[in-house]
């Protein structure tokens, strides 16, 4: 059975420029992705989302305007497991809030569309990063 994950997708708006929100772990190949973590047993997705963005970036649900129709679901391989990841589009409510980083990161960085799909380096990340870049800036949510 793949192991579940969850977390936001989180953006802010800095006059014309949409950023993202990528952190970077602080163990392993200290990779960038958005805050997320494995769903704990009797947790759905959702609230696992909301749990992890709370304890890695520091931010609350009511620091972020969360699209819950705007999801997406990408499915790979860690170390030969299969891993689901559950991504929701939110936008950071207050552009100028400094996320406040946990034990498991050691840096954060805001990022446009293009820089966070180099600095995460995965074709399905970036797949979903445009689509989601492009409904924010054709105003869909």
């Amino acid at each position: 059975m793949a192991k579940r994950a969850a977390g936001f997708l989180i953006f802010r708006r800095l006059r014309e420029r949409i950023e993202y929100l990528m952190l970077q772990a602080s163990y392993g190949q200290h990779h960038w992705s958005p805050p997320k973590g494995h769903v704990d047993p009797g947790e759905d997705d959702y609230a696992t989302a909301l749990r992890e963005t709370t304890e890695e970036a520091g931010y609350a649900e009511s620091d972020l305007n969360i699209y819950r129709k705007q999801s997406c679901t990408l499915e790979y391989k860690v170390k030969g497991h299969d891993k689901v990841v559950v991504y929701w589009l939110a936008e950071l409510r207050n552009p100028a809030q400094e996320a406040k980083l946990s034990d498991e990161h050691q840096d954060m960085k805001w990022l446009d569309c293009d820089e966070a799909i180099k600095i995460a380096g995965y074709e399905d990340f970036a797949k979903m990063v445009r689509a989601f870049d492009a409904k924010i800036k054709a105003n869909e949510l």
